[in-house]
């Protein structure tokens, strides 16, 4: 595409306890600018972790990614860079991977991993199709917590994150959210329903 600019993602932020892993696409230009995962104020990522661990929002993004290990959940990305107008996934190019098989090597307690958004998801499936085949950890596919998945609410995105931790064994905060308006069920639905609004980003 015409003006795109070649772009890259973060380091990943693990600790090698961690149980869940959560995989973005690329860095929207935001979190480029601030050099942090999901900076946009209007991403839910960080207010959902707030809820169900716990994690002060007004937290340093430091102390914030500590506290997200601790509780046993590592971030990456599974595009290493790629080239892209602007912040939306639909736009990116020359797409080259992060070595994902090597970080869940990295992590021996891993059970499951958690794709934020359909380009995660599709890309990760697309370029190691073995992580699959292996059968362990289990991977899914969740609705994106980008403000343009407008078609999802906020209290189905969380359900959906709350239900990848609980999978994960990790303890959550705020186990009601689990009870009412969504279940494991309805997160699948809202991934599907955001699979069709796929301009998404963080």
């Amino acid at each position: 595409m015409k003006n795109s600019k070649r772009k890259y993602s973060f380091y990943p932020a693990y600790h090698p306890d961690c149980r869940v892993l959560i995989l973005g696409s690329l860095p929207g230009d935001e979190s480029l600018r601030q050099g942090q995962y999901y900076a946009h104020a209007r991403n839910a990522f960080w207010q959902i972790m707030t809820e169900l661990l716990g994690i002060p929002r007004e937290a340093a993004y430091e102390e914030r990614i500590v506290r997200l290990n601790a509780a046993g959940v590592a971030l990456w990305d599974v595009v290493a860079s790629a080239r892209r107008f602007g912040s939306l996934d639909v736009h990116m190019e020359k797409i080259a991977p992060n070595d994902i098989p090597w970080l869940v090597r990295q992590l021996p307690s891993l059970t499951i991993i958690g794709c934020n958004g359909a380009a995660a998801y599709r890309i990760l499936k697309q370029e190691f199709p073995a992580l699959w085949e292996a059968g362990n950890p289990e991977i899914r596919q969740l609705p994106s917590t980008s403000p343009a998945a407008a078609a999802i609410s906020y209290q189905e995105k969380r359900a959906a994150f709350a239900a990848l931790l609980r999978a994960g064994g990790v303890a959550i905060a705020d186990v009601s959210v689990l009870t009412g308006a969504a279940s494991a069920d309805s997160a699948d639905s809202a991934a599907s329903a955001e699979e069709q609004a796929e301009r998404i980003k963080r």
